[in-house]
């Protein structure tokens, strides 16, 4: 959700790892982030190893806001808030979650509209966007209508590429090969 965490260890051990794994490609012409510490960061880390002067925080990059939910554990929400949690499980994509919850289509649309801006000024170069589970898979589903394939996990690398303005395809999706401890 949109709770402010750090990163903890692993995490930080994660985003040197995936900033390896970046720095050995293409040049990188821009990282933005999530305005949530945890993305940025995860996208310091990044750009430090990349030589990327500077992040830029964008607010549209943060997770799904859950509402009543934001903050409670998982396992513990359908007992405690049945009604915010049967709203978050809902098919219904325009169903919002109690006490200020974005439905899947608001989700979509402001990270839909993230991606095209920064794409449109971007174009034809590699931009890294640090970003956050749900809002990843949303993207993915908007990229590759036939279904949805596993999960995203931390540090992992999609790579989607932008073509006629606001059209994506999906090249990569949460390939994890750099966390491996081999």
């Amino acid at each position: 959700g949109h709770l402010d965490v750090e990163l903890n260890e692993i995490g930080r051990q994660q985003a040197h790892a995936v900033a390896d794994k970046l720095s050995r490609g293409p040049k990188i012409s821009a990282i933005y982030s999530s305005d949530l510490e945890r993305a940025f960061e995860t996208a310091q880390i990044i750009a430090s190893k990349c030589g990327v002067l500077e992040v830029v925080k964008d607010f549209d990059l943060r997770e799904r806001h859950k509402g009543d939910l934001q903050g409670l554990c998982h396992h513990d929400i359908a007992k405690t808030n049945p009604i915010s949690y049967k709203a978050m499980m809902s098919d219904n994509e325009d169903q919002e979650i109690p006490g200020g919850g974005e439905s899947i289509n608001q989700l979509f649309e402001r990270c839909k509209s993230a991606l095209l801006r920064i794409g449109k000024k971007y174009k034809g170069e590699r931009v890294v966007v640090v970003s956050h589970g749900a809002s990843i898979e949303i993207l993915y589903k908007w990229a590759c209508v036939n279904g949805y394939e596993g999960k995203i996990h931390n540090a992992s690398i999609s790579i989607f590429h932008l073509y006629d303005e606001d059209k994506w395809t999906l090249k990569v999706w949460a390939n994890v090969s750099h966390l491996s401890t081999n």
